[in-house]
């Protein structure tokens, strides 16, 4: 039954299943200038900007 119900959901809307695939999610480490220690920045990025995102300082 489970399976009948995933295959309901992804045949719903075939439109915004096609451009979920245009999104990713980036991870970049960003150290820090005064601990020294990295953290991260993550954000969900179109992948035509994922390029920008990460030549950013």
């Amino acid at each position: 039954m489970a399976k009948a119900a995933k295959t309901a959901i992804k045949t719903k809307d075939q439109k915004a299943a096609a451009d979920a695939k245009n999104w990713t999610k980036v991870i970049k480490a960003v150290r820090s200038p005064k601990s020294g220690a990295y953290t991260f920045k993550e954000q969900i990025l179109h992948k035509d900007k994922v390029k920008d995102f990460l030549a950013q300082k």
